[in-house]
């Protein structure tokens, strides 16, 4: 039996409305620099915008602050992520054919990019196959869409919006954060609250929210697609989330639950992982279990761990 101290609530310590926001600002470019904020005599003033690994040192030697600037800056560049990722998702539901490679694979090459004509650049647009002129793309972005279970460009197009709503989400709680709420110096120095915060809620539950996923969606999905079902044909990835008999008819085991996860049996398990000796491009459930597996180690053994430090 361990005996230990009670655990000491930890409190969230903010300071309201720190620094006023401005919007005067934005028309003096580089007034956080004494040398820049003089004007532009060269064209020099335009690179130095642009931070550097010691931009925040220089401004100030105050810890809290400084503090305060990167977890800003953090949703800052979680914004643009999200928004480079909508432009993605976006271009792929606009200008690409997406659902015509879907469909053949094999014989219609990927392309989401097509040039205009103007002055004649269409030039640069060649025939990827069926009916499709543009420029062909290698980035695997269509790879990646087929293995994550989109069928239609209706889902790309949602995933656009969702990925453009969660940038401007980003971007809110970067200026809350510094601007009306900002966390005090000792919430920044909880080593345990913030790798609690990362390790089990971030990899945590990332990692098992994308094990289901794979489970509950592309596997089936892709099941389908190589099976050659026309892909306007098969379910909606939320039908064979809800609908567990649906699931159930390509993969029995999930008539009993999860029981057989807990019972460990592994023969009806791999079923579901895809376990084989053959060599193959894509072991989709194998993945799925990499994801279940850190997930699981994640959630339950680093929150517990900490609490005997």
């Amino acid at each position: 039996m361990i005996i230990r101290s009670p655990e000491t609530e930890v409190k969230i310590l903010v300071d309201r409305d720190p620094i006023k926001t401005s919007f005067e600002e934005w028309a003096k470019p580089g007034h956080f620099s004494r040398t820049i904020a003089k004007g532009p005599e060269t064209t020099t003033w335009i690179w130095n915008l642009h931070a550097d690994a010691h931009d925040f040192d220089s401004h100030t030697s105050d810890l809290e602050e400084i503090s305060r600037k990167v977890f800003s800056a953090h949703f800052g560049q979680l914004s643009i992520i999200f928004l480079w990722l909508s432009g993605m998702y976006f271009h792929g539901a606009r200008f690409s054919n997406y659902e015509a490679w879907l469909s053949d694979p094999t014989h219609i090459g990927p392309s989401a990019q097509v040039v205009w004509p103007i002055v004649g650049q269409e030039i640069l647009n060649g025939d990827v196959g069926g009916g499709f002129r543009g420029i062909q793309i290698t980035s695997g972005f269509f790879q990646l869409w087929r293995a994550s279970g989109v069928t239609n460009e209706l889902q790309l197009y949602c995933t656009a919006i969702g990925a453009l709503v969660f940038a401007a989400l980003m971007l809110f709680a970067g200026w809350f954060h510094y601007h009306k709420a900002a966390p005090k110096l000792a919430w920044f120095q909880d080593v345990e609250s913030m790798l609690n915060h990362h390790l089990a809620g971030l990899l945590g539950l990332g990692s098992l929210g994308w094990a289901g996923h794979q489970v509950h969606v592309s596997l089936p999905i892709n099941e389908f697609l190589d099976a050659g079902v026309d892909p306007k044909e098969i379910p909606l990835p939320h039908e064979f989330i809800l609908n567990r008999d649906l699931l159930a008819q390509l993969y029995p085991i999930f008539c009993r639950g999860s029981n057989p996860i807990f019972y460990l049996e592994l023969v009806k398990i791999w079923r579901i992982s895809d376990f084989s000796w053959r060599i193959r491009s894509s072991n989709r459930g194998s993945m799925a279990d990499r994801y279940c597996t850190p997930s699981f180690s994640y959630c339950n053994f680093v929150p517990g761990s900490w609490s005997y430090v």
